[in-house]
């Protein structure tokens, strides 16, 4: 059972990261000029921004606590760091978007943007491009460039992790924009 939850996990990673990239080459597209096709983004989201922010958050919450708590994976120095941003996602957005506070969302930009910058870091550290910290290797067995998961070929935690974030930074960088009914206006325009 342990390897299915963790391939489904992965998959849910990769599926993520596609959606990272188409979201990465509208943001592209708009800078460029075409802009047509993130407002179309925009419209269809419009209003579910905190409830799809907090389906990741949720997903990846509970993915981090299996791999802990059920599959025993030990985590990392970094690993407490990437959850410290990520729980208090789980809860806020929740609140937030029963709420409807989107308010809330520019407040929140900064717990994803730090993960995914300890999941940049812990990447590097996995792959030996960065050297581990002694306290990186008292912290876990291995310390952390430990791969407790490898599939695809390329898939771990921490990139589970780093695509989590992104995820969550792009869907409350919408939730910030449209807070403002007059931009929520102009984006239906």
């Amino acid at each position: 059972m342990t390897h299915d939850v963790t391939v489904a996990l992965a998959a849910f990673g990769v599926a993520g990261q596609v959606l990272v990239a188409a979201g990465i080459f509208l943001g592209l597209a708009a800078v460029a000029g075409v802009d047509a096709p993130l407002h179309a983004v925009r419209r269809a989201l419009w209003g579910y921004e905190l409830w799809a922010a907090f389906a990741v958050s949720a997903i990846a919450t509970g993915g981090s606590l299996f791999f802990s708590e059920i599959a025993h994976f030990v985590p990392c120095e970094l690993c407490w760091f990437e959850r410290i941003c990520l729980f208090p996602l789980s809860i806020i957005t929740l609140l937030a978007a029963l709420a409807a506070d989107y308010r809330v969302a520019r407040y929140l930009l900064p717990l994803p943007l730090a993960g995914a910058g300890v999941s940049v870091y812990h990447l590097l550290i996995e792959q030996g491009v960065v050297g581990q910290s002694t306290t990186c290797l008292v912290s876990a067995p291995g310390g952390c460039a430990t791969k407790w998961i490898n599939e695809f070929g390329y898939v771990t935690i921490p990139t589970i992790a780093l695509t989590a974030f992104l995820l969550l930074a792009g869907l409350l960088g919408l939730a910030a924009a449209g807070g403002d009914d007059t931009a929520i206006g102009a984006a239906h325009a």
